[in-house]
């Protein structure tokens, strides 16, 4: 009974949303479609060449944005395989699409460790950072939730959210991408908002 309640109550959220989007192109994706969710948002930070962007700067294009870390061992490396699998599936349309990786550990993801990682998974691909504030700040503003766990033996790693957003040409946060979304799925959300 209750799992028929909660699914009632995600249903009328989800239906709420779509009607606060009337000008919204309505499309079937495999991820959550959240068109007309109240955060998301612009931000600024620095990419891995040194360069300050903005979220603004990919208008135009689908931006596949992903919260990450480069010592992560499982989640992210594997998210980042799944959108290169995407990239190559989406072919020529791939020009289209940018991929952000916003890292959820900048006191040890630098720009130089950044730009050896990012890059790897597919040379398009985009790693992006700041100060711990500003990072915060972006966390915050699409509801990440990230917090560091001591590691017996010292160091330390990062739980974090591991789902991923789309956002459309008109950057409007549209899709969030569940972790463990296949690339055939990836690439059809995707494709659904290029069109």
């Amino acid at each position: 009974m209750r799992a028929l309640i909660v699914r009632l109550l995600t249903g009328l959220l989800l239906a709420s949303l779509l009607a606060c989007s009337p000008d919204v192109k309505k499309a079937e994706f495999k991820g959550t479609d959240i068109a007309g969710a109240q955060f998301g948002g612009d931000f600024t930070l620095t990419d891995h060449t040194g360069k300050v962007r903005s979220l603004s700067d990919f208008k135009g294009k689908v931006v596949a944005l992903f919260f990450g870390y480069t010592h992560c061992p499982d989640v992210c490396p594997s998210t980042m395989l799944e959108f290169a699998s995407a990239m190559k599936l989406l072919g020529a349309e791939a020009d289209q699409v940018q991929v952000l990786f916003i890292t959820v550990d900048p006191e040890r993801d630098t720009p130089a460790l950044l730009a050896g990682y990012v890059p790897h998974f597919d040379a398009r691909f985009i790693g992006l950072s700041g100060s711990p504030e500003a990072v915060r700040q972006v966390e915050e503003r699409f509801k990440i939730v990230a917090q560091k766990r001591s590691e017996p033996g010292g160091g330390y790693s990062v739980d974090h959210s591991a789902g991923a957003y789309l956002i459309d040409r008109s950057g409007r946060l549209r899709v969030y991408l569940p972790y463990g979304l296949p690339a055939a799925d990836l690439a059809h959300d995707i494709k659904e908002l290029i069109r």
